[in-house]
């Protein structure tokens, strides 16, 4: 039994329609040879005499996915164009799926990152081990607000200073912020005069910035634990979409408009071109 084997049968499988069968209520399904085909694993060992379980799937290559992860919108199509009926959220959250991967696609891919880090790595973009999005945000904060990053006393690796005033530079990644806020740990913010975050979105382009006095901070939104959590709802005053208090921070504001996201840009256009 080989691949080429098991997506013929795939295939065949996606030929028909399958509502007349009870398959309907299969939870462990394979992609085959395409986005949108897929055949419940218990139709394929039936079809396939050389297939006795799923773990002869993984020998040849293959993948576990949970369709309730990540709402796989071309299994949901299949599904229902081959059953003739809705997948539920409970069929969802049920659902495993083998895939086989595009192992040079996947490649090609890892190969392509490893250059893109190289290319980052010496113009002092990524110079350490934290994760890309926050050096990536880091390093658009040292652009947009002239920040000097030195390796820092103690163990936190890197410290950032405007002047000779310390900046404590916060990044958050996603294409929406999370309910709990930004996490800020009070220590941080007593030892430094400013606070920057640096909102990135899911194509690392900056969707938000914002500027405060670390001293404000403290006396507006400290609790009595050791963590602060900064809310969208009580931070967004002081947004630059919405704010131009903090405006003569920033020193370059061709980097600012550069990097911001086109809706962020359009919002603070007229006060930095």
């Amino acid at each position: 039994m080989d691949l080429e084997q098991i997506f013929q049968k795939i295939e065949e499988f996606n030929q028909n329609k399958q509502g007349s069968s009870d398959l309907h209520s299969e939870t462990i399904f394979v992609n085959g040879n395409g986005p949108e085909k897929f055949a419940p694993l218990k139709w394929l060992i039936k079809k396939l005499p050389h297939l006795t379980n799923g773990d002869e799937l993984l020998g040849h290559g293959f993948i576990l996915d949970s369709y309730g992860m990540y709402d796989e919108k071309n299994f949901k199509q299949s599904y229902e164009r081959l059953f003739q009926r809705k997948l539920t959220k409970e069929q969802g959250q049920k659902t495993i799926i083998y895939t086989a991967p595009d192992n040079k696609g996947v490649f090609d891919t890892i190969e392509s990152i490893h250059d893109s880090f190289e290319k980052l790595r010496s113009k002092n973009i990524i110079l350490n081990g934290k994760n890309l999005p926050t050096q990536i945000g880091e390093w658009y904060a040292r652009c947009i607000f002239g920040l000097i990053q030195k390796k820092s006393a103690s163990q936190r690796g890197f410290d950032f200073k405007q002047g000779n005033d310390q900046v404590e530079v916060k990044v958050h990644w996603s294409d929406t912020s999370s309910p709990k806020g930004v996490k800020i740990k009070r220590s941080l913010l007593q030892l430094s005069k400013y606070l920057v975050l640096i909102y990135l979105s899911k194509n690392f382009m900056i969707r938000e910035v914002c500027f405060l006095d670390s001293e404000f901070v403290l006396r507006k939104f400290a609790t009595k634990g050791h963590t602060i959590f900064l809310k969208d709802q009580d931070l967004q005053a002081y947004f630059f979409s919405k704010s131009s208090k903090h405006d003569n921070k920033v020193k370059n504001p061709t980097a600012l408009l550069k990097f911001a996201k086109p809706t962020f840009a359009l919002k603070i256009a007229d006060r930095f071109s």
